[in-house]
Formats: C-alpha cells, sequence, structure tokens
C-alpha cells in the first residue's frame, strides 16, 4: 500500500503543481487531485496537501515536496 498524497485543484492552480509533478513520478506515491478539498483558508495563504488524511503544508513548492516526503518518512503506514 502506497501513501496517499491529496491535492485540491485550486492549490495546484496557485503553485503547487510542481510538487504535484515530483510526486506523480514516484511509483511509490499514489497522487490524486481533487477539484475541492474544503480547506480555503490554507488554499489562499500557503501550498499544501493531505498526506494519507493529514494536511501537510508549507511556503513554496519547493518545501511543499519536502515535507511530504519527510512526514511520509516518519509516518510509515504500516
Amino acid at each position: 500500500m502506497n501513501p496517499m498524497v491529496e491535492f485540491c485543484i485550486s492549490n495546484l492552480a496557485n503553485g503547487s503543481q510542481a510538487t504535484y509533478e515530483v510526486l506523480e513520478r514516484d511509483p511509490n506515491i499514489d497522487v490524486l487531485e481533487y477539484g475541492c478539498l474544503s480547506y480555503c483558508t490554507k488554499c489562499s495563504e500557503s501550498f499544501y496537501a493531505i498526506v494519507n488524511g493529514e494536511l501537510v503544508e508549507a511556503d513554496s513548492p519547493d518545501a511543499l515536496t519536502k515535507a511530504i516526503y519527510q512526514f511520509i518518512e516518519e509516518n510509515p503506514l504500516w
């Protein structure tokens, strides 16, 4: 079972698309996008994704990518 990373389409348009593209190429991560994840305040203030049901956010797409990988490493599914 791979970690699941979910993105809001609005946050992708605001800049987290770069993170999405990196994670999409990783065969060990399942990446999904939704029209809305109901984190509108977070969406307008920062870059974020939902990783295995938990909010992970950062100030830049590169920082978000690193934060997601760190979260996955520190919170294994098994």
